[in-house]
């Protein structure tokens, strides 16, 4: 499964680790990627999300219900 948030669309990003001697080798940067259990009470049922520290806190903020139907009208699986 990739790893990306299903809130934030957040994907891994590519970087370069640099030694003392300024050596520069590939490296990945992911996502704090949870698998996380939400009750949608619209639903009337518990959703499961994968979704990054961010995203989390976006929820938080914004509540599931908002979260679950934007996520829902770009037409991915809930």
């Amino acid at each position: 499964m990739t790893q990306r948030c299903q809130v934030t669309g957040a994907v891994p990003r590519m970087g370069r680790n640099v030694s003392h001697s300024q050596r520069r080798t590939p490296r990945r940067f992911s996502p704090n990627i949870q698998s996380k259990r939400y009750f949608v009470p619209s639903l009337g049922r518990t959703v499961r999300l994968r979704v990054s520290a961010r995203g989390i806190r976006i929820i938080d903020q914004r509540g599931i219900e908002s979260v679950v139907a934007e996520i829902r009208s770009r037409g991915e699986r809930v």
